[in-house]
């Protein structure tokens, strides 16, 4: 039994509950927020930044745009996070480390961020990794250790290098995560975790705009609750929808 985790809805449920009323983007947002910011959760442990004036000024134009009867995707209004890997206009990327800290701001969105943007998804923060990718263990020790929500009590590792990005999902921080994977990034912790994690093949999605650990060998994908799930994110990310 999952610790301290919460029930994993797939994206089309969620969009179900958008499209019928039963939610509102702005309330997914604060959902997410909410375990973030929970004292007794992985949060602090999970995301190295959260950006939640954004995101919640970003629900609130989504939901705008749902009552005109724009919903540009199936990920329309729904909060995702991003591995520490990707630059995000306006933030550091520091790929987990310090040493980074002091470069200058990204001036734009990776064109993985992007394309979700552009969908009508919503950056919620950055996620905690491995410090520059370099292990399959997710462990990190200058922002903490997310811890595998299977066995929280032993306190067990949640697979890395995007560490952060599986335990952002299990714990309801965000309905899926863009992640990365080289050697087992994505694969690794989603299935320590129980989720669903998609490595593309190689140039499916644009790797630029993130820190490189093998670049031959670098891809851009999704964890989430379900295969179906990653279809969607994976099609977006690709820019086939």
């Amino acid at each position: 039994e999952r610790q301290g985790a919460t029930i994993m809805k797939p994206i089309k449920d969620i969009a179900n509950d958008l499209s019928e009323g039963r939610t509102t983007s702005r309330e997914l947002v604060e959902q997410s927020l909410s375990k973030i910011e929970d004292a007794s959760g992985e949060g602090q442990r999970t995301f190295i930044k959260v950006h939640g004036a954004a995101a919640r000024a970003a629900a609130d134009a989504q939901d705008t745009l749902r009552t005109a009867g724009i919903v540009a995707s199936p990920i329309a209004g729904l909060p995702f996070s991003v591995k520490d890997l990707f630059d995000i206009a306006g933030d550091v990327t520091t790929a987990g480390s310090t040493v980074l800290k002091k470069s200058s701001p990204a001036t734009k969105d990776a064109p993985t961020v992007s394309r979700l943007r552009q969908a009508g998804s919503i950056v919620i923060g950055r996620t905690n990794m491995t410090e520059f990718a370099y292990s399959g263990l997710g462990i990190n020790p200058h922002y903490g250790t997310a811890k595998n929500p299977w066995d929280r009590q032993t306190g067990r590792i949640p697979g890395g290098s995007s560490a952060g990005a599986a335990v952002s999902i299990t714990d309801g921080m965000a309905s899926f995560a863009l992640g990365s994977d080289t050697g087992g990034s994505i694969r690794i912790p989603s299935s320590y975790c129980g989720l669903v994690g998609f490595k593309p093949t190689t140039k499916r999605v644009p790797a630029t705009g993130a820190y490189p650990l093998v670049p031959t060998l670098d891809t851009a994908g999704p964890l989430a609750p379900t295969v179906s799930c990653c279809a969607v994110v994976d099609a977006i990310l690709a820019g086939e929808n």
